[in-house]
């Protein structure tokens, strides 16, 4: 699973912006806004993981437990499937 191309994440002073480039600015309007676990989530998907590496990844990064992790990666995942983001 990893972000589709066509999707590039840019910072703004704190903020963590994803925007549309190329071709896929064209059908895909507006922006997305992401905190900073979603942007560390972000970036690990440009790697092409599966979930499970992300629920571990946020563990060790944010040390918090699994099963918070996990909610918060299916949450993610979902949103960024259902804009389109994702592919694989």
């Amino acid at each position: 699973m990893k972000i589709k191309d066509g999707f590039i994440l840019r910072k703004i002073d704190d903020t963590a912006i994803v925007v549309p480039v190329g071709e896929t600015s064209r059908t895909f309007q507006g922006m997305i806004t992401l905190n900073e676990a979603g942007a560390f989530l972000w970036g690990r998907l440009a790697e092409n993981v599966q979930p499970e590496e992300l629920v571990q990844a946020l563990c060790e990064e944010y040390r918090i437990d699994r099963e918070t992790a996990q909610r918060d990666v299916t949450q993610f995942l979902k949103k960024a499937e259902n804009a389109g983001l994702l592919e694989g």
